[in-house]
């Protein structure tokens, strides 16, 4: 087959749907090596997509908002736009911008005014992965949708060199995990089940890093064990480029199904994920990718999520299924 030479993949979204797309830009590379592929992709989120190996060029939706969108588009001399997160500005800038080959899901409404292709698929309703449904996107190319386990090999994200910021918080006589205890959205696993995590691992084997946003550091500081000597509080106090650095200095991450979840499934250090079974919330939906990734859940059959009903199932995920996962790091 032959692709574009150009193409953009627009993904102005959240750090963990950001992650997903990764081995979108790995497949098209697989097939086409010499297809250059740019980002189009939200700022906070342009750290994860400059250590992608298979991305040639980034734009952000902030410098095209800043500026005149229609003529930096323009001088992008792209030959297709796939709006993998659809955008109703971006879609219009790339009309505007003559951009001869664009992309869309037909479920978006303005797609049909500003697409040349539309592909009809529910992610909603679908039984894929969010890294699969992407690749659906794919099809005017004549790329069709791989498995799972091919996808985790191509997100193509690479370690960034370790900071001294980063290097001062790692103990590297200690095996290291992170725990990042909340999620922007949705029920978590419980500042109850991490706390029992902490406590435990052997401080003499273990170094424990908190990882959050500030304002979620003010969340759990009162309700974690904090003070314990293995134990280093690194919410709110970092980049995300310091972040990337310090998933890759570290042994595992366990998390709800969050943007540094991702990031440490991609990076290839052990990544332990705590789910229900809500569509679409659930694993086989958002399992994290990698060749050390794990998606626990409490109950496959649990009555509510299949009804769709709100449910904190995730809640009873035994803190000793983390921990089993965690000694086996030897």
């Amino acid at each position: 087959m032959k692709l574009p030479r150009t193409i953009i993949l627009s993904r102005p979204d959240a750090l963990g749907d950001a992650v997903v797309t990764l081995p979108m830009a790995g497949l098209i590379k697989k097939h086409s090596p010499q297809t250059r592929i740019i980002a189009l992709v939200k700022q906070y989120t342009r750290p994860v997509w400059q250590h992608c190996a298979h991305v040639d060029a980034i734009i952000t939706l902030e410098e095209l908002a800043t500026g005149d969108p229609v003529a930096r588009l323009r001088e992008l001399n792209a030959d297709a736009l796939v709006h993998v997160f659809p955008h109703r500005d971006v879609a219009t800038w790339g009309k505007q911008a003559g951009i001869p080959q664009r992309i869309g899901t037909s479920h978006r409404w303005w797609h049909w005014l500003t697409c040349t292709e539309r592909v009809s698929f529910s992610r909603r309703k679908s039984d894929l992965h969010e890294a699969q449904l992407n690749i659906k996107l794919l099809a005017p190319f004549g790329i069709d949708v791989p498995r799972t386990d091919v996808l985790s090999t191509l997100s193509g994200l690479r370690r960034p060199a370790v900071p001294a910021s980063v290097t001062r918080l790692l103990r590297t006589d200690r095996r290291r995990v992170i725990l990042h205890p909340l999620l922007g959205s949705g029920v978590g696993w419980g500042l109850h089940n991490h706390a029992a995590v902490i406590r435990s691992l052997d401080p003499q084997q273990w170094q424990v890093i908190v990882t959050g946003t500030a304002a979620e550091a003010e969340r759990y500081g009162s309700h974690l064990p904090l003070d314990l000597p293995h134990v280093i509080d690194a919410g709110g106090k970092l980049s995300l480029t310091e972040l990337l650095a310090l998933i890759g200095g570290c042994n595992a991450l366990v998390a709800a199904s969050t943007g540094p979840l991702h990031i440490a499934a991609a990076l290839g250090i052990r990544a332990i994920g705590l789910y229900s079974m809500r569509r679409p919330i659930h694993p086989g939906r958002w399992s994290p990718l990698g060749p050390d990734a794990h998606a626990l859940v409490h109950d496959k059959e649990c009555s509510a999520c299949a009804a769709g009903k709100p449910c904190d199932c995730i809640t009873r995920i035994e803190p000793r299924r983390v921990l089993a996962l965690l000694e086996e790091l030897r």
